[in-house]
């Protein structure tokens, strides 16, 4: 029988104000009760029936909330959700999971004893690319990879006055961008054999990394993960190449900017990308436009909801988590030795 699960997030930033409220407000199996707000009140004005608390200890003593979204700053993740585990909660994590692989450990075990879901949230694998590049391999359209490209490229020459630009805790881009781009190679090809990391300051005044060229190793392909903070013209996302056919992707999945707009994601078409960003596929035959898979952040929180009633697994494993960490770490690594290292 379905029900409704009580939710309280942590942080009402950009997460919490976009990626997590409106998707929380349109799906009936969660309600958005409570939020941690330490001197404002966004959470309210968003909607008056949310009630705003200045505290996580606050927060985690109402016992009628099943589901804790941890949206602070990196550097606090990890303690935020051990303490929620320890109170019994379920706990969705904004990316990074954790700040190193024995944090990731920690927190996994701790699920897993006390019979608890545990997950980062990986709304990227629901993309309107991603859902797209995963027909195309799906129906065979390309044949076997054989070399696998992706991008994450913005343009911010000046550096913000953030902690993600400044907290080396958990700040820079390899933790803020890479956990979407690995994760997504991950889902598709598995651990890799080895791993390849440059992971460097470009710009001037940079405090923390702001471009990475990662490279993950297969026995049968090669997957190139790149994001930089100075590409004026960032629209590329995916090169994908294959035994038989190429498919080439550019422009950014519109959900976050219509979330920005303040529409709710339960408009006709969600999603739905417009045919200048379609992508276009080569295969022996001759060129294509190939049309998008409309993105669907909410497949995301409908697997949350049927994980915590335990009707099926979760779909971003906790296996897969682990590995999007230990990559991360093992490119930073690789970076400061300059040699590829084995998994």
């Amino acid at each position: 029988m379905s029900r409704t699960i009580q939710v309280g997030l942590i942080g009402f930033g950009l997460s919490g104000r976009y990626f997590h409220a409106p998707f929380l407000t349109v799906n009936p199996h969660f309600k958005l009760a409570k939020v941690v707000e330490r001197h404002r009140n966004d959470a309210e004005a968003f909607d008056p029936g949310i009630q705003t608390v200045r505290s996580h200890e606050e927060l985690l003593a109402d016992p009628d909330l099943e589901l804790i979204i941890v949206g602070s700053p990196n550097d606090t993740h990890f303690s935020y959700a051990k303490a929620a585990l320890e109170a019994g909660k379920h706990v969705l994590i904004e990316k990074p999971f954790a700040n190193n692989l024995e944090q990731a450990k920690e927190l996994l075990d701790m699920a897993h004893e006390k019979g608890l879901v545990v997950i980062p949230y990986q709304n990227r694998r629901y993309d309107a690319d991603f859902l797209t590049i995963q027909q195309i391999l799906r129906e065979n359209q390309i044949g076997d990879v054989v070399e696998f490209e992706c991008r994450y490229d913005r343009y911010r020459p000046d550096i913000l006055d953030s902690w993600k630009e400044k907290d080396p805790a958990g700040g820079g881009n390899l933790f803020n961008l890479g956990p979407h781009l690995i994760d997504q190679a991950v889902a598709l090809f598995g651990v890799p054999e080895a791993v390849s990391g440059d992971v460097r300051i470009i710009r001037k005044g940079g405090i923390l990394d702001d471009y990475f060229d990662l490279r993950l190793f297969y026995a049968d392909k090669r997957v190139i993960l790149k994001s930089s903070m100075l590409t004026v013209d960032n629209s590329l996302r995916y090169i994908i190449h294959g035994t038989k056919g190429s498919f080439i992707k550019h422009g950014l999945d519109i959900q976050e900017e219509t979330q920005r707009k303040n529409i709710l994601p339960d408009t006709p078409d969600w999603g739905a990308e417009p045919e200048s960003q379609y992508g276009t596929l080569t295969t022996t035959s001759g060129r294509f436009t190939f049309p998008s898979q409309p993105g669907n952040y909410h497949h995301f929180y409908n697997n949350l909801y049927r994980a915590i009633v335990g009707e099926i697994p979760q779909e971003v494993t906790p296996e897969q988590t682990l590995t999007v960490i230990r990559i991360i770490e093992l490119a930073g690594e690789s970076s400061k030795l300059k040699k590829v290292l084995e998994f």
